[in-house]
Formats: C-alpha cells, sequence, structure tokens
C-alpha cells in the first residue's frame, strides 16, 4: 500500500480544514481504499458564527461528494456540542437522525453531512478517516473473519461485529467504547464493512490508514493459496479501453447479443439501460470460473455496493429468471416488515457474468455503469483472495435489504426528478467533429443520451467531456472502419438507439461540362454510399433499441432545389434523400423511423470560412449579418439550431413520423 503523503504538497499545520481536504484526496486517489463516494473523514476544529463567536465543531464529508475530488464546501460544518447530546438518545430512526443532523449545522447551505457523523463524533481524535479498503473486506469477509484481522493487525485494534450504519451503528459503537478504559486503540475495524483510524493530525491519521492496510495485504499475500490458472474468454485478452481491430476479431461476440441483452435488461427495468462490457483479463478469468454459480452469488463485500450493484449479479443471459429471483427476494424480505411501505426497485441486475460475453454492466446513465462496472471489478478481486483465505462470505439476504431498502434511500427515490428525455438511450453521429454533427452531439447529450461521435477528423475525440461521450477517429468510407467502430460504440454503450447521417463533403464548384469522375465519385462515396453502408450496419442495432430506433439523415436545400456548379453535391444528396425514404418503407414494420432534415446556409460549418461569407456578401451587395438572415424569415441558421431539430425528430413528439423531409432553412422561396 503506496504511502501518498507529500510534505510539499501537504497544507501548512494552520488550517486544519485544508488538511483534512488533502488528506481525504489521497485516500480519494486509491481506488483500493475506497471508490466513487465511498469512505468519510472529518476534523474537530473551532468555527466562528455570524455573532462572531466560536464554536466547537465537526466538519465532516458531506453527501453526495467524492473523496477523490472533494473541496471546502464538501464538509458539513456542525456543532460538536449538540452531536455529543444527539449521540447519547436512546433511540433515533435514520431519518430522524438526519434531521436532528441538518438542526446541528453551522450552515444551512452545507450538504447532508455523512450518515456516519454520529461515530465521527464519538471518536476524540482531532482526524477520523474511514474507507472499505479492499484488503480489510478480504479479511473480514471469512467465517473467521475477526480472527483474521486481529492475526493481521495485532492488539492495537478495536473490531465492531457488522452492524447497520446510521444510528444503530453509532449507538452500539458508543456502548462498545464506553467500555475500553485507558487511551483508544488506535484502529476500529467493522467487520464487512471497513476500517476507522484516527489521530491529532492528518498525517498520523492517514500513515496509521496505510499501515493498516499495508498489513492486510502482506498477510493476505503470505496465507493466500496460490491462485489455479484459469481460462479466459481469449488466449489474448485485450483491456479496455482501446481494442484494435485485430484484437477485437479473436473476442468480441456478436454486438447482436449485447445488443439483444441490453433490450431485454430494459423491458424488465422499464426503462432504456445503458450497457458496458468489461473485457480485461481479470473479469474474463472470473467468467470462467466452474464455480461461478457459487462464488458470485454469496453477496457485495460491503453492503454500500448494493445501491450500484445489486446484492446479486446474473450469470448468463436469463434475464427473466434473474428477474423472478429478485422479486421472490424482495417479498421475502418485505415480509420481515410489514408495517413499513418500501417501493419495489426495478429486479433487473446490474451486473451479469457472462462466459461469452464477459462482465457487462447496466445503469441509466454511463457514469452508473461504469461505477457498477468498477465496484464489480474490485468485488472480484475480494472474492477471489477471499476463497483463497478459506472462503468469501457476505452479509446475509437479510442485512443487504436492509441498506438496498434503507429508509433513507427510499426517501431518495421519492425526491428523485424526471430523468433526462433520452437517458438510456445512445445515438451515433457521423461528422461529429465539427458543424451540424457536432450540433447535433451537443443537443443529444443536452437531453440525456450517452452519444458516439465519428469523423475523420482526430479532433472527434474531444467534441465533448465526460462517460456519457465516445470519440472515434473514422473514415466513414471504409466499411471495416465503421464496422470497428460500431463494435466499439456497442462495447461502451451497448448499442444503438439514434443513428445521425451529418457526415458530408461538398467539394469545389465545377460546371457540368467540365465533369470530374474523380470528384464525383468521392462526392457520392461519403455523402450517399457510407450512408447506405451505414443503414446496413446498424439496422439490426437500430430494431433492438429498448424503446424505438430513429434515424435522421442530415440533407440539404440542394436535394430538391440545386445550384449550379454543384452537380456531384446536388446528386448525392437527392440520392441520400432517397435511401432515407427507402428505409423509412423498410423499417417501419421494425418500428424504426427514418426522416429527413434539409438544413441550408449553415455558415457556422466547415464549408464555410470569414473569407467566404465576407466575399460572398459583398457579392450580393449585404453585410456578412444580413447575407446569414437572406431567407424568409431573416433569421440566421446554426448548427445548434439544426441540432436542437434533429434532437426534436429523435423525441416523443414525431413518434408518429418517418419518411418526412424538413427543411431548416428560415424559409426558401424555391423550396416553398
Amino acid at each position: 500500500m503506496r504511502n501518498r503523503w507529500d510534505e510539499n504538497e501537504a497544507p501548512a499545520d494552520g488550517d486544519l480544514l485544508d488538511q483534512c481536504v488533502y488528506v481525504s484526496r489521497l485516500l480519494g486517489a486509491d481506488p483500493d481504499l475506497v471508490l466513487h463516494g465511498g469512505g468519510n473523514t472529518s476534523v474537530k476544529t473551532t468555527t466562528r458564527d455570524a455573532l462572531g463567536r466560536h464554536v466547537d465543531s465537526l466538519l465532516v464529508k458531506g453527501s453526495g461528494w467524492d473523496l477523490a475530488s472533494i473541496e471546502r464546501p464538501g464538509f458539513a460544518p456542525l456543532r460538536l456540542e449538540r452531536l455529543r447530546e444527539i449521540v447519547q438518545a436512546e433511540s433515533l430512526s435514520d431519518s430522524e437522525m438526519m434531521n436532528e443532523l441538518r438542526c446541528a449545522l453551522l450552515d444551512a447551505r452545507a450538504p447532508d453531512p455523512s450518515v456516519e457523523t454520529l461515530l465521527h463524533t464519538l471518536i476524540p481524535d482531532t482526524f477520523v478517516l474511514h474507507t472499505h479498503a479492499d484488503a480489510v473486506l478480504k479479511l473480514t469477509n471469512l467465517d473467521d473473519g475477526e480472527a483474521r484481522i486481529r492475526e493481521a493487525l495485532g492488539d492495537d485494534l478495536i473490531v465492531v461485529p457488522y452492524v447497520m450504519p446510521g444510528f444503530d451503528l453509532a449507538k452500539y459503537c458508543r456502548e462498545l467504547l464506553g467500555r475500553v478504559s485507558g487511551a483508544l486503540p488506535r484502529t476500529m475495524v467493522l467487520l464487512r464493512h471497513g476500517v476507522f483510524t484516527y489521530g491529532d493530525s492528518a498525517r498520523i491519521a492517514y500513515d496509521r490508514m496505510i499501515e493498516v492496510v499495508g498489513r492486510a495485504e502482506q498477510y493476505i499475500g503470505e496465507h493466500a493459496q496460490a491462485t489455479p490458472s484459469a481460462p479466459t474468454l481469449t488466449q489474448t485478452p485485450t483491456p479496455m479501453p482501446t481494442p484494435t481491430p485485430a484484437t477485437r476479431s479473436q473476442a468480441a461476440p456478436d454486438i447482436l447479443e449485447v445488443a439483444s441483452l441490453r433490450e431485454a435488461i430494459s423491458r424488465v427495468a422499464g426503462v432504456p439501460m445503458i450497457a458496458t462490457r468489461s473485457t480485461d483479463a481479470t473479469s474474463a478469468a472470473f467468467c470462467h470460473r466452474a464455480d461461478l454459480a457459487t462464488v458470485s452469488q454469496q453477496g457485495p463485500a460491503t453492503p454500500d455496493h448494493v445501491i450500484r450493484t445489486k446484492r446479486l449479479p446474473m450469470v448468463g443471459r436469463d434475464v427473466d429468471t434473474y428477474a423472478k429471483g429478485y422479486v421472490a427476494y424482495y417479498e421475502a424480505q418485505e415480509s420481515r416488515s410489514p408495517d413499513t411501505p418500501l417501493k419495489m426497485l426495478d429486479p433487473a441486475p446490474r451486473i451479469a457474468l457472462d462466459p461469452e460475453l464477459g462482465l457487462v454492466a447496466f445503469g441509466r446513465r454511463p457514469k452508473d455503469a461504469d461505477i457498477a462496472a468498477d465496484v464489480y471489478r474490485h468485488t472480484i478481486g475480494i472474492v477471489e483472495d477471499a476463497e483463497q483465505l478459506g472462503g468469501y462470505r457476505a452479509l446475509s439476504a437479510e442485512d443487504i435489504f436492509a441498506v438496498e431498502y434503507w429508509e433513507l434511500e427510499q426517501a431518495k427515490l421519492r425526491r428523485a426528478g424526471a430523468p433526462p428525455e433520452f437517458a438510456g438511450e445512445v445515438a451515433l453521429v457521423t461528422g461529429a467533429a465539427s458543424g451540424i454533427g457536432k450540433g447535433c452531439v451537443k443537443a443529444l447529450l443536452g437531453r440525456g443520451a450517452a452519444v458516439v461521435g465519428l469523423d475523420i477528423d482526430e479532433g472527434v475525440t474531444t467534441t465533448a467531456p465526460g462517460p456519457d461521450y465516445l470519440g472515434i477517429v473514422t473514415d466513414v468510407t471504409d466499411p471495416a472502419a465503421v464496422k470497428d467502430a460500431i463494435a466499439q460504440a456497442v462495447d461502451r454503450f451497448g448499442g444503438i438507439d439514434m443513428l445521425i447521417a451529418s457526415a458530408g463533403i461538398f467539394g469545389p464548384s465545377r460546371a457540368m461540362a467540365e465533369f470530374d469522375p474523380r470528384q464525383w465519385r468521392t462526392t457520392l462515396s461519403v455523402n450517399t454510399e457510407a450512408f447506405a453502408d451505414l443503414l446496413a450496419q446498424t439496422h439490426g442495432l437500430l430494431k433492438r433499441a429498448p424503446r424505438y430506433g430513429r434515424v435522421v439523415l442530415i440533407g440539404s436545400k440542394n436535394a430538391a432545389a440545386p445550384g449550379p456548379g454543384a452537380a456531384a453535391y446536388s446528386a448525392s444528396k437527392a440520392a441520400a434523400t432517397q435511401l432515407a425514404r427507402v428505409a423509412a418503407l423498410e423499417w417501419a414494420p421494425d418500428g424504426i423511423r427514418v426522416n429527413t432534415v434539409h438544413p441550408d446556409a449553415v455558415f457556422d460549418t466547415g464549408l464555410w470560412s470569414a473569407e467566404v461569407i465576407e466575399a460572398r456578401a459583398t457579392h450580393y451587395g449585404m453585410t456578412v449579418e444580413e447575407y446569414k438572415q437572406r431567407n424568409l424569415l431573416h433569421t440566421e441558421v446554426t448548427s445548434d439550431v439544426v441540432g436542437t431539430v434533429v434532437a426534436d425528430l429523435c423525441g416523443p413528439a414525431f413518434r408518429a413520423t418517418t419518411g418526412a423531409q424538413i427543411p431548416v432553412d428560415g424559409g426558401s422561396d424555391r423550396i416553398i
């Protein structure tokens, strides 16, 4: 376990909160300690209130903040005296506890304090750190977990049996610590939960955390049996996220199998879902374990993970059987608390383990699927080492259910607003590096879609930030390159629901008397043939879209009103428009809508430079602004305007529309 403390980067001793931010980020930087919002930290200090009085305070990590990126506003300041009163209560529901904690805040704008705030209150040290370290979980998820953790860490230790996080855990620890005579041991381990370390300085608390986890890792290395070899998906498994066409052909399953699984998951979930494949060698080997059906069905390494991965993964692809099992689990556990009204979560799995597909994670957004995959990859490491130490044993279904249907989690569901319009859906946009294609990417992302952008321009990789976007440098006239890009899209997001064909070229103006066969073929190759190939390659995916498939072709006014010198461009756009009309006829039985938008005079694209626009405006005796608005409505048509229309076409308002051709040109007398 690497100690990341750097005296050159650590804040000065004077500002305790800055030190807490620093040590929190050190913990968050190591996924073997905490994952995606897990863990919490605190510091006890003095805060000045609005009246200028100095108040003894606890500043604890707030809900919704991640230790890896937390900042000063991420810590909730609370009156320490009031917290010490609250923790003495004999009985509080967790909702009542959270209300009391909010009433103890020194700043009403602060985030909700951690549910483990009262446990931080009980520990007298200035700095308190809590992680869900993998190494500790490997030892505590054993039948003899307490004996193993004591053997690994020594006597300077308090071991707490599993107790539901929240007030019950705080009360148990209050009584346990009250029986401690003398100095408090330097480490507290919560079985099947995590570890606390503490000290009068951030450095002391952090060094102790690293020491404890390092000793656990050393113990595991010395006591785990040699792991037997296991088969993998391929002879040479290739880690994501950058498989090549050559390595992909060795291992990738039929993309339609992935899309079909996503379709089934979405049907059971009741909403479109993202599906993300992990093709790393460790996940592949785990999916090929002979005992997968038993070793994977124990439960999560720590109860917090149930929110991300559900209690159990699905082995194989029988989604309906998994859903029936989940309903039975819910009904059996719910019957234990008939007086507590609960709302059942959707019964779809969040993790699938399949020998051919590997580890597949599901979520409403790519971030959700990514987190589920990350958590489960760590679970694999915990399970496999625990198996070598005597056998992985997770908490009971009853204990896991209590966290999955915790009153605080149920309250979050009740407060949750409506998801974005295209949440869980995937759009493929060609020509995404600039102009109209980029405008479409922006509009679709803005409505919650995951978007895959293709373009021959390397700028496509940076068209948009974040996990919802994947940019792939692709020549759309190369069917093999397009096939590989589509396979990457399916690996990343699980399928394609919307196809936006925006890639196109105009080429130099040339009169018919100067016909150039090479220019003609090049223009039709990009504007027409590439679109035909894209339709053929995506049909099976669009047919399996959880909601319904949609295609939008970016046509041109020239398809209906050609201009002199633009024979190749006009003919290619007219031909592509006809392809879209034929697809609308053929694909209607599959529920796929195919429509075309015909923009004109969109000047913020690569076709137009400032010099060209100024020259054209001068030619017509206009200012640049007048030239940009030389349409019937005297309005400027931008790439964002076109992108908004495309997003509207993909939305439910146009559910009954296919085969349409919609001008986006501000009004043209030649079209009207």
